[in-house]
């Protein structure tokens, strides 16, 4: 009988929440973390691997930390590994909104042929897949600094992994406050884990500075465009990316239209450079 263990990814720096700690937003009655443990759990995952610092010791997983901490997913998982033997593993982030649904997807064995498979909604979530732990152990043992900043494409692009087509609605995740407001059903409770929102802040301030208004900044615009060049090549390429898409606006005209463009320029390489 095929085994199976889970790593889950709860460790991020919740940078478009304002440094909030997401795995512990209540969805549904249930913080995002306990919601994720309970799907892997009921998806047959025999031990479950946390990485991030302890969150909820009532918890029956195990917890451990990348060094240094925020080295992205692939350092995270690098970090998992020497805490699993199953024959498989599953990867799952604890920002997904819907991790019961996500698992029923993947609690089937693999295929022949295959050494995992993850969910597609028009690109590739590898943090919603289930893989082979030999496989993904061997290409973890090669990856530089231990994975530290490496794209997800890095670890697992040279394997054979399937896919399963999805609607995007059930790979939601929180990144940002709407997305939580959203899978709260449109309503925003309060909680202790919902620090002042640093980034409206921050922004309000830029645009003072500088003689800007608030529309002249873009700022789901630029963070998707982040998230996306960091899935798709590297962390690092992230900042890096979002200048050149700025410098590029500017010199078209700075218009918000020339933003638009430049992002989604910037946006179509990455996807192409995961894909090559």
């Amino acid at each position: 009988m095929v085994t199976v263990d889970a790593i889950l990814l709860a460790g991020g720096r919740g940078s478009r929440v304002g440094g909030a700690v997401k795995p512990l937003f209540e969805v549904g009655g249930a913080t995002l973390l306990s919601a994720a443990v309970t799907a892997v759990r009921r998806a047959g995952a025999r031990r479950v691997v946390v990485v991030a610092p302890v969150l909820d010791e009532a918890l029956d997983v195990t917890w451990v930390r990348e060094d240094p901490p925020y080295g992205g997913p692939v350092a995270a998982i690098v970090a998992a590994l020497p805490e699993v033997d199953a024959d498989d593993l599953y990867v799952l982030a604890c920002d997904t909104v819907a991790p019961a649904d996500v698992m029923s997807r993947l609690a089937v064995p693999l295929a022949p042929g295959v050494e995992g498979v993850c969910l597609d909604d028009g690109r590739r979530q590898w943090l919603m897949g289930r893989y082979r732990t030999a496989a993904v152990r061997e290409v973890a043992s090669a990856l530089p600094a231990a994975g530290r900043d490496a794209s997800m494409r890095a670890l697992l692009g040279g394997l054979e992994i399937a896919s399963i087509t999805v609607d995007a609605d059930l790979t939601r995740d929180v990144d940002t406050w709407d997305d939580l407001r959203e899978a709260r059903g449109g309503a925003m409770t309060e909680s202790r884990t919902l620090p002042p929102e640093a980034l409206d802040d921050w922004s309000a301030a830029l645009a003072q500075r500088f003689g800007l208004t608030r529309g002249d900044i873009p700022v789901s615009l630029i963070l998707d465009l982040a998230r996306d060049v960091a899935n798709g090549v590297a962390r690092p390429a992230a900042p890096l990316s979002a200048f050149v898409a700025g410098l590029v606006a500017g010199r078209a005209g700075g218009s918000p239209a020339d933003t638009e463009k430049a992002v989604a320029a910037v946006v179509e390489m990455a996807r192409d450079w995961e894909n090559r």
